[in-house]
């Protein structure tokens, strides 16, 4: 093998040197000046070259002068023009500017010549290419001269005709293999810059949709592209928290690719000084990233025990804003040629982590932007930490202005049923549920009031500046109400057909804490558990308070008060509705919104200024310092935010409080708008849902 690469070396070095004694004349056909002046630049160091603008001109040059390489326009290369004018041993490059002309103009041609086409192009690559077609072409040329040489040879004296041929044949083989791994070479080069052009427009998408994420759902979407852009087979989003009694500690937003339908994340949490990757590199704020993993390390037991796949290989990069440690971002299992289960044993690389830090500097900005410390990724509500901060701030301010807020309640809810929803339409469908539910609940709810998610289908409420205990009673059956006539999906595999919530409240004045210091979370959460009973009695369950061993499961949907100075034999109140005797009538076709707006309305004494305590499309509810008589039709002004119209209304129903509070509430109907005033009152009112 060796031996035969020499002779094609020795014959190829002869050919070379015996082929500069012959000339390389070269003529360009071409009508237009500018063409064959760009071709004649390119044919420059190939040898002599000529110019013929019409066939004419060719066939008279082609009389004197043996050409080696011809290099035709288009229009001028047909086989049944050229085929008299040139002989065999002249190459052809054809030229133009369709790639589908060029081609069809070269099928014409027999098999036996040599044919070559070349596409206008400015690129330095094209350019490049031309050359080495212009190379081969004389080359070609050259070759069939030697041939006939040889030939006219072996007839006057006796040559190895066969060797020679043989060799002739494997140099045209040597040319035509260079020529093939060149552009082998070429395409490879194209393939790896069009992929690096797809990553980098993946990249670019990601980074917008970062951007532009307004809410929880739309920044967790964006795990899967970060998995695909990367090539992971599962990833998790932590946030940093932190507790009185835990410390600061990591809180998966997202875990393994799963938003976790429960807010028992317990088995999830890491703890800053826990012996775990992500704890690692969170306390260090540092980026680790690690593939040989002994399974039996005890690093590796939280990973073995609660992902989806075996870990191979990890890499955690903490999330930073304004040089403050806010969470972590963390991907396992490299795979290999995006084919699940088949994993890289390399691991991340350091492209990988190059990517995924230009990428924690955008997530960073959106958990920042959302203020996902603070609220629930799933509903956008208040998490119980900062729920109950809220709480404690409300309280200590009103003791500090001796304020005469009457009584607070907390209110404890729960979705009835939720785990036969859940198990029947999967965690996805319950999510949504749950934030829609959200959104109703938001919007049954005052300004002045605190809402949080507090576990997974419960909700905890706040309600302050209550006038008795009644009122709160009324106010949740209310939010009782929007929850039962609202439309949820699929809501009809529930029983009774409908979705429901059941509630717990426990009420308490503000001496309930006789000092700013008892004002904390842990008589908060007794608070808190106090409701939670009321909850159980709503929904039929017996608590550990309860006695009544015969008791039967209420039908849920339901309300009930914890009681707190009665016997120990009956702690718990039965569930309960709101009196209808005690709720004066007042029905709206729509649907209402607790927002606190002025009103102005019209009496004997002149103009009387008060606030709204909810709003709808088609009346108000007021709190006033005098009695506005009912059935009476009102000249009103309602103010909305920097405008404000006039309208009519008929005073529904009007009574006194029944608290220490000298307010009246009356209910108002809107009998007469403008259609401009009805728009501007839609649209403010589609605003506040």
């Amino acid at each position: 093998m060796d031996k035969s690469k020499k002779q094609i070396s020795s014959f190829l070095n002869s050919y070379r040197y015996q082929r500069t004694s012959f000339p390389n004349n070269i003529l360009i056909l071409n009508k237009s000046g500018d063409q064959a002046l760009l071709l004649d630049e390119l044919c420059a160091d190939s040898g002599r070259v000529l110019y013929a603008p019409n066939l004419e001109k060719a066939a008279s040059l082609a009389k004197t002068i043996s050409f080696n390489v011809l290099i035709a326009d288009n229009s001028l290369a047909g086989y049944t023009l050229l085929q008299e004018i040139f002989n065999k041993n002249t190459s052809l490059i054809i030229t133009g500017y369709s790639q589908n002309e060029i081609i069809s103009t070269a099928r014409g041609w027999p098999q036996n010549r040599f044919v070559a086409t070349y596409l206008f192009s400015q690129s330095e690559n094209n350019k490049k290419l031309f050359k080495r077609t212009l190379e081969t072409a004389s080359n070609h040329s050259h070759l069939h001269h030697e041939i006939q040489t040889l030939r006219k040879a072996s007839e006057r004296k006796e040559i190895d005709y066969k060797k020679a041929f043989r060799e002739i044949k494997q140099i045209k083989k040597f040319i035509r293999s260079s020529i093939v791994k060149e552009m082998e070479k070429r395409v490879a080069y194209q393939a790896k810059y069009d992929h690096y052009k797809k990553e980098r427009l993946k990249i670019e998408i990601l980074l917008k949709k970062l951007y532009m994420a307004n809410d929880v759902t739309s920044l967790i979407d964006t795990i899967y592209e970060i998995k695909e852009l990367i090539n992971a087979s599962g990833t998790t989003i932590y946030i940093l928290e932190e507790n009185h009694s835990s410390g600061k500690y990591l809180k998966p937003l997202v875990w393994d690719d799963s938003i976790l339908s429960h807010v028992d994340f317990t088995k999830h949490i890491v703890h800053l000084n826990d012996d775990d990757f992500a704890a690692k590199s969170a306390r260090l704020t540092k980026i680790f990233r690690k593939t040989e993993i002994n399974t039996d390390d005890s690093i590796v037991s939280r990973y073995r025990e609660q992902l989806n796949s075996p870990l191979f290989s990890i890499m955690c990069i903490p999330i930073i804003y304004k040089n403050q440690l806010i969470g972590i971002l963390e991907v396992y299992n490299k795979q290999k040629e995006k084919k699940h289960h088949h994993f890289d044993p390399q691991g991340f690389d350091q492209i990988d982590q190059d990517i995924l830090v230009h990428i924690s500097e955008h997530i960073a900005i959106a958990i920042t932007k959302l203020n996902l410390i603070q609220y629930d990724p799933l509903t956008g509500l208040l998490r119980p930490d900062p729920f109950f901060e809220k709480i404690i701030q409300k309280i200590k301010q009103e003791n500090k202005r001796h304020r005469e807020a009457g009584t607070y309640a907390l209110v404890m809810g729960d979705v009835d049923w939720f785990k036969n929803y859940n198990d029947k339409l999967g965690h996805e469908s319950g999510n949504r549920l749950l934030r829609k539910l959200g959104s109703i609940l938001k919007a049954s709810t005052r300004e002045e009031d605190f809402l949080c998610r507090y576990g997974g289908e419960e909700f905890l409420f706040f309600l302050s500046g209550l006038e008795n205990e009644d009122e709160a009673l009324i106010f949740t059956d209310r939010i009782r109400k929007n929850v039962e006539e609202a439309y949820f999906e699929n809501q009809e595999i529930q029983p009774r057909d409908n979705l429901t919530m059941s509630f717990g409240i426990t009420n308490f004045f503000k001496d309930k804490f006789t000092s700013p210091k008892s004002i904390n979370r842990e008589n908060l959460k007794n608070l808190v558990n106090e409701a939670d009973q009321a909850l159980a009695e709503a929904k039929g369950k017996r608590t550990p308070v309860s006695e009544n061993k015969d008791q039967t499961t209420w039908d849920k949907n339901r309300i009930s008060i914890y009681h707190h100075r009665i016997s120990k034999q009956n702690q718990n109140s039965s569930p309960q509705q709101p009196d209808s005797k005690q709720i004066p009538e007042e029905k709206r076709k729509h649907t209402r919104y607790y927002s606190s707006v002025p009103l102005i309305y019209k009496n004997k004494k002149g103009h009387e200024a008060t606030k709204t305590i909810n709003i709808s499309q088609g009346g108000v509810k007021v709190a006033s310092n005098f009695l506005i008589k009912p059935h009476k039709d009102l000249d009103l002004i309602l103010v909305l935010g920097n405008k404000a119209f006039e309208c009519k209304g008929q005073v529904i129903y009007s009574h006194k409080g029944n608290g220490h509070l000298s307010h009246y509430y009356a209910g108002i109907e809107f009998t007469k708008m403008s259609l401009e005033n009805k728009k501007m009152l839609k649209k403010y009112v589609s605003s506040l849902s």
